[in-house]
């Protein structure tokens, strides 16, 4: 503790004078350059670590089955559900098909480029 008694911000201040005088102007310009880069990349990432989260809503639907329902209704459900799971899981494959493929057209322009 005894150091941040002896500190001063006006001693402070006159030390960073004289050892701004004591180099070349050039010396100055780049220190001024890279202390504002510094500061600009370090606020670009406060600004933007901050993701504002939309509200979604969860909801759940039941459904309500009658309990003398026969084997065969059940069974005609269920085929009816994996008919629209099959539609859905062929979507899901196509979107992942067709992304898969941009990425692939992307990575082959970096690499005509040589990156």
């Amino acid at each position: 503790m005894r150091y941040f008694s002896r500190f001063a911000p006006v001693r402070a201040v006159n030390d960073l004078r004289l050892y701004l005088s004591q180099r070349r102007p050039y010396e100055v310009v780049f220190l001024v350059v890279a202390i504002m880069l510094t500061v600009t990349v370090i606020a670009g990432f406060v600004i933007d670590s901050h993701v504002e989260q939309p509200y979604k809503r969860d909801i759940v639907y039941v459904q309500n089955w009658r309990a003398d329902r026969s084997e065969a209704e059940i069974r005609a459900a269920q085929f009816r559900d994996m008919a629209i799971k099959t539609k859905r899981d062929a979507a899901i494959e196509k979107a992942k098909v067709d992304r898969k493929a941009s990425f692939k057209r992307l990575d082959d322009k970096l690499d005509k480029w040589g990156i």
